[in-house]
């Protein structure tokens, strides 16, 4: 959906960061005002489309999300997250110091920071709010490789723009005017008159 759409408004309220004013909504069957607050949120791990960066070493801005994980478990979530493709460059490898908000950082390593910082807490579901927006096209291929291989083992919810990040996602929801007027497979969606369509016909325009 366009901008405005409610695409980033149905997570938040899954989170309950808004609160519904009317119906329900479920997380495995279960209503979400069921959920304390504290569980309900450590079920989601989120990767925005700027993800801040802190004044300190990659390896600290990985594990910052869960100060508890081990170094393999830093590591384990770095390699998942293709974030190794650029360190191992780096002068100090894991222990490069990178400036505040992520200085001396292209838009794609620090997504790939952001997602080995999710991957850390173990969440149930990801949330990839429009991810590679603002990524050039090797960039965003590393992070769909990356979110394919998360689908494997997690709920991946992705928000996107560009319809070539959610080619392989099982169900599409297409936004409009806060309300879903379309639902399906990419193919099936494709096939079909509508707005995913006609979005995706000015895609490849």
């Amino acid at each position: 959906g366009g901008s405005g759409s409610g695409k980033s408004t149905i997570t938040k309220l899954a989170m309950r960061l808004y609160e519904i004013n009317g119906g329900t909504l479920k997380i495995h069957g279960r209503d979400i005002k069921d959920y304390s607050l504290h569980d309900l949120r450590a079920c989601f791990g989120t990767v925005p489309q700027n993800p801040y960066m802190f004044q300190m070493s990659i390896y600290e801005n990985v594990r910052i999300s869960n100060p508890k994980a081990t170094t393999k478990e830093v590591m384990h979530a770095m390699e998942i997250a293709h974030v190794h493709e650029f360190v191992n460059d780096l002068p100090n490898g894991w222990h490069t110091i990178i400036g505040e908000g992520g200085f001396g950082l292209s838009g794609g390593q620090k997504q790939r920071i952001a997602i080995a910082r999710a991957v850390l807490t173990n969440p149930e579901i990801l949330i990839f709010d429009e991810a590679t927006s603002a990524l050039d096209n090797l960039s965003e291929r590393l992070i769909q490789k990356s979110m394919e291989e998360l689908m494997k083992s997690h709920t991946v919810i992705i928000i996107a723009h560009r319809l070539t990040t959610i080619t392989n996602a099982d169900r599409i929801l297409v936004f409009d005017k806060g309300k879903i007027i379309q639902e399906g497979t990419y193919k099936e969606l494709a096939e079909k008159d509508g707005m995913f369509k006609t979005l995706l016909n000015f895609n490849n325009y």
